[in-house]
């Protein structure tokens, strides 16, 4: 019998890396020993961890910063122990999370135009774990809800806007946490434990749904992620050491839907799954390739598409929503993918020859826009993320709603301080220079403040160069 051949919008995928003037060259990509991504992409930024002496820190570049980067460029370094995660907020294209080895999770804002100096003050400090935190993760569509996981085996879900820790887990994993996903409406999340076993929780009743014991034999690490029927992908390593690819259903989790063997190697693979192509990309540390494949509802379920291949392997990489790709050029991903002194975009496209808008290839996708407040999700209250049409493409600089003129919770804190504040210097009769003069005072403390920090990373970096200069002169 003849073959037939499947037929997929997306058997044509090819990945392409962008030429060398459009990367982010010198970049110091962190070292620490940890599995997470260590970059985070939006439509106006990218966010990569890096190298810092005396604490913790990112950089946070404009999409179009290209080229070099300057060793003085501007970074958020306000962490004490070395940045582990970062994670855009779905909801604010201004806003980041950071965990870090120094036990705590930081909210930052980062200015429309980008930092044209270091930032050291998070918009919000969140304390509550006891050992170092490797995970952060935002709800996807309700508004400030933010999870946290530590190396403590505990999991926190904050609200941002009071900074209040509101739900707790920290009795259900009895060893270290490897990754959490949540699920399309944010009504549960899944887990990967070093235990071995997968679980599937609702948080807000603190309750294991269901749970897979040795999802993967292997000793190495695992991943787990929802995809959007409510299935769960896991990544492992089988007790021979090759790397395995399974899916489940989460209401029947004797056995895998379906189980792919890879190869064998010992980088942890990265799963980063678009909903709206049903699609799976798979990166591996320390690999110099991503594989890609298609999830379908028919036998096999997991279909392999191709594999991107490029000669330097990868130290992390980013993941490009949806809203910030290129629609004009048929671009269904885009991957920033870390050397060790660089970021290299890497493009996936699908061969067409019209011009016209692919309807077929970009269904409404996740927009900005929260479904829900916090306090409503807290309640018990779902709600899937709210759709947009990519048809004329999305522009975040143009879309003032969207910005900050529209007041978050967070704002509302530092509104709320703000009012404070205004009502005390009311209450002393004082002239209006005073106050203008009072502000201008605090400006300018605040940039000297900045550029005593810039003056003692400078200062650090150079007694370092000036002994190793010693050692070699020796």
């Amino acid at each position: 019998m003849r073959r037939v051949v499947r037929q997929s919008k997306f058997r044509h995928v090819f990945g392409q890396a962008v030429k060398n003037d459009q990367c982010y060259d010198d970049i110091r990509v962190s070292r620490v020993t940890w599995d997470s991504s260590f970059c985070s992409a939006n439509p106006k930024f990218v966010a990569i961890i890096i190298e810092a002496s005396g604490g913790g820190a990112f950089l946070v570049l404009p999409l179009h910063k290209t080229g070099r980067i300057d060793k003085s460029f501007p970074t958020v370094c306000g962490h004490t122990g070395p940045v582990l995660d970062i994670d855009w907020c779905p909801h604010n294209d201004y806003v980041i999370a950071s965990g870090s080895e120094d036990c705590t999770v930081m909210v930052w804002q980062i200015p429309e135009n980008g930092l044209a100096h270091s930032l050291t003050e998070p918009a919000v400090i969140l304390e509550g774990h006891s050992k170092r935190v490797g995970i952060v993760a935002w709800h996807p569509s309700a508004r400030n809800v933010l999870l946290s996981a530590g190396c403590d085996n505990v999991i926190i879900i904050w609200n941002v806007g009071t900074g209040e820790p509101l739900i707790t887990l920290d009795d259900i994993h009895p060893d270290m946490i490897y990754n959490v996903s949540w699920n399309r409406n944010g009504s549960l999340i899944c887990t990967a434990c070093k235990d071995k076993k997968v679980r599937v929780i609702d948080p807000r009743r603190q309750e294991i749904v269901a749970e897979k014991s040795k999802a993967h034999e292997g000793a190495r690490p695992m991943r787990a992620i929802f995809l959007a029927d409510g299935s769960i992908l896991t990544t492992g390593f089988s007790r021979m050491s090759e790397r395995q690819l399974a899916l489940w259903n989460p209401k029947n989790m004797a056995e895998p839907v379906a189980l792919h063997e890879l190869d064998t190697s010992n980088g942890v693979l990265l799963p980063f799954y678009d909903a709206d192509t049903n699609v799976v990309y798979l990166c591996g540390k320390g690999d110099s390739s991503i594989r890609y494949f298609e999830i379908t509802g028919e036998s096999p379920y997991l279909h392999f598409l191709n594999t991107f291949t490029s000669k330097e392997p990868q130290r992390g990489m980013g993941f490009m929503p949806k809203r910030g790709v290129d629609v004009n050029k048929c671009e269904i991903a885009r991957f920033y993918k870390l050397h060790e002194r660089k970021c290299e975009p890497i493009i996936m496209t699908v061969p067409r020859k019209s011009d016209l808008f692919q309807d077929d290839l970009y269904p409404d996708t996740a927009g900005p826009e929260p479904a829900l407040e916090a306090e409503d999700w807290f309640e018990g209250r779902n709600a899937d993320p709210l759709l947009i049409s990519l048809k004329n493409g999305y522009a975040p600089g143009k879309n003032k709603d969207f910005k900050l003129v529209k007041k978050n919770i967070l704002d509302n804190k530092l509104g709320q301080q703000n009012k404070k504040m205004d009502s005390i210097i009311l209450s002393t009769p004082k002239k209006v220079g005073d106050i203008h003069s009072e502000s201008k005072l605090d400006e300018i403390l605040n940039e000297l403040k900045s550029l005593k920090e810039v003056v003692r990373c400078q200062e650090k970096r150079i007694s370092k160069l000036e002994e190793q200069m010693s050692k070699i002169s020796i």
